[in-house]
């Protein structure tokens, strides 16, 4: 047996290995949608995971806002509404979700768990209503830009 082809051999397998999944890493699972978005393909049960998520979101959104548009609401409760979908919310996500979700879709969704967690700090700091909703208009433009961009579709 020639061992340097051998060799030669098992580099140029791991090389394409490596391209194969970092491709995979960036373009998730994904199809062109017949709307112009890309459609991200899941499992069922995968795709009710990640839509229960995005409603989390929505309603920590909706918490934070209700406080702020109820003067005799304590603001401790828009504070918790922000971090209960903060990076906590995000820290036990299914690998093998994440593998089939496209990068640009991980980090618009990482950066709102983020975001999140600066609302909260953000609100125990004092921040005044204006700067809350600035923060909360600068989230929710992504939130939209992604539901421009992306579609769920079932295998």
């Amino acid at each position: 047996m020639n061992w340097r082809i051998f060799g030669w051999g098992i580099a140029a397998l791991w090389v394409i290995t490596i391209g194969i999944m970092s491709t995979f890493l960036v373009q998730g699972h994904t199809r062109p949608g017949n709307d112009g978005r890309t459609e991200i393909v899941l499992a069922p049960s995968e795709r009710d995971l990640v839509l229960a998520e995005m409603r989390d979101l929505l309603k920590a959104v909706h918490g934070v806002v209700t406080v702020l548009g109820a003067p005799d609401q304590p603001i401790k409760a828009a504070e918790g509404a922000a971090r209960a979908a903060g990076m906590a919310m995000a820290a036990d996500v299914n690998p093998a979700i994440m593998l089939k979700l496209p990068l640009a879709f991980k980090q618009m969704g990482m950066s709102i768990h983020k975001d999140m967690d600066h609302l909260a700090d953000g609100i125990a700091q004092g921040e005044s209503s204006v700067q809350i909703l600035n923060r909360l208009s600068s989230m929710t433009a992504r939130c939209t830009t992604c539901h421009d961009m992306y579609r769920f579709a079932t295998k």
